[in-house]
């Protein structure tokens, strides 16, 4: 998908002094926010692509009020007082989409400009995760201000990284801004400029900016983040890895209940909504259960990964996945199935939709990392299945085939 963004990028000319577009980008264009405007946008559009939308009717709709304000912490999208703050908070997302050509704009008569989707894929990549929001972010930056000509100077910051340095840059931006486009006071310029310098000081693990002066630390991602914490790092000491963080996170509703949408989204298009655990029993029966593999009880920093839901039948899950029907308690044998299954999905993922992927090796081996316990995972080379399935195995050596034994065949006859 990445080649995808690269060649849309490339079909276009987004130089600034051509355009005189100041709101190429703008202070709430953070990754976490396209990434979640994306979402809703994917939403109210559902299957037809070429419907047209006003910002308002994304602000409006239910999947917005039941989300929105309890990611941000936010007053409802109801509340009168709060509309100018929801108006950039959609606006200013949905015209980077637009001027990337993700999104196109248009008027119709008076009324507020209408919007449609030119690139649906790109679009539904954006939605599925911030680090894919985030990719977009970085390349689209990029290659506007290699576009505009003002590419070299970042680079020249980035390999000084002094106080001189970036005071030329800083100044060098605002001056460009003021010359090519229709802002003309300073403090906008400033606050463009945050957004743009940060993720790219991100990417390169370089010093960037803070409350308007060189930074005095390696930019991380908290930093480009729009006002949320990630609930993965909540407390967490931010010289710490992830991997080591094991404290009890809260959990946000949404990030959840967006991972299991977009499985069930997934396993619709791809697998016709039948269980992706293969069981002759049970091969015409919608899988309307997104159950996580690692209950996410015992494993929150798990809860929103796609590699760790699994779509199965109700039948599959009430009955073998929840012993006695009690989802505090997990089936070990029954959980080495789901492994199995999901693999299996993973495999045809990420061997057969090229461009279009939608799982992560990456995140499937953080999953089985946490979810055992363990880092032997790490060793495996990407797109290794065969040795990451060996090592399934050997941490589900114990498999007793007395009740799963028929599964097993099934769900590892794509693996032999």
């Amino acid at each position: 998908m990445i080649t995808a963004i690269e060649n849309l990028l490339n079909s276009k000319d987004y130089d600034i002094r051509k355009s005189h577009n100041g709101r190429w980008i703008d202070q709430k264009c953070t990754a976490d926010m396209i990434n979640i405007i994306a979402d809703c946008i994917d939403n109210f559009v559902d299957k037809d692509k070429n419907l047209e939308f006003t910002i308002k009717d994304i602000w409006n709709s239910e999947y917005v009020k039941e989300n929105v304000a309890s990611i941000f912490g936010k007053p409802s999208t109801d509340n009168s007082s709060a509309k100018n703050e929801y108006d950039k908070f959609f606006s200013q997302p949905i015209k980077l989409l637009a001027n990337a050509g993700i999104l196109k704009e248009f008027r119709k008569g008076s009324n507020a400009n209408s919007y449609k989707i030119t690139n649906r894929e790109i679009l539904d990549f954006i939605a599925l995760r911030e680090s894919n929001a985030l990719n977009f972010l970085i390349l689209y930056i990029e290659k506007v201000l290699k576009d505009s000509e003002l590419y070299s100077l970042f680079d020249e910051f980035f390999n000084k990284q002094d106080k001189d340095s970036f005071k030329d840059l800083k100044d060098n931006f605002i001056d460009f801004t003021q010359k090519n486009t229709a802002i003309k006071r300073e403090f906008e310029p400033k606050r463009i400029f945050t957004k743009v310098l940060n993720p790219l000081a991100y990417k390169r693990k370089k010093y960037g900016t803070h409350k308007g002066n060189l930074s005095k630390k390696i930019i991380t991602l908290d930093e480009i983040r729009y006002n949320r914490p990630n609930f993965r790092d909540f407390d967490k000491d931010k010289s710490m890895a992830r991997k080591d963080f094991s404290k009890p996170e809260p959990i946000q509703k949404y990030h959840v209940n967006k991972a299991k949408n977009d499985v069930k989204k997934y396993n619709k298009k791809w697998n016709n909504s039948l269980s992706e655990i293969k069981s002759e029993n049970e091969n015409n029966i919608e899988a309307t259960q997104m159950h996580h593999i690692f209950p996410s009880s015992d494993f929150p920093i798990l809860s929103d990964y796609i590699e760790n839901i699994i779509a199965i039948t109700p039948n599959q899950h009430f009955s073998m996945a929840h012993p006695s029907n009690s989802t505090k308690y997990i089936d070990k044998n029954f959980q080495y199935i789901c492994l199995l299954a999901k693999t299996n999905t993973i495999i045809q993922d990420l061997q057969e939709h090229l461009g279009f992927e939608t799982y992560s090796f990456e995140n499937y081996i953080i999953v089985l990392n946490t979810g055992l316990k363990t880092n032997e995972f790490d060793s495996i080379p990407e797109l290794d299945f065969k040795a990451l399935i060996d090592k399934i195995d050997y941490f589900y050596d114990d498999f007793d085939g007395s009740k799963y034994g028929d599964l097993l065949d099934q769900n590892k006859q794509g693996q032999k």
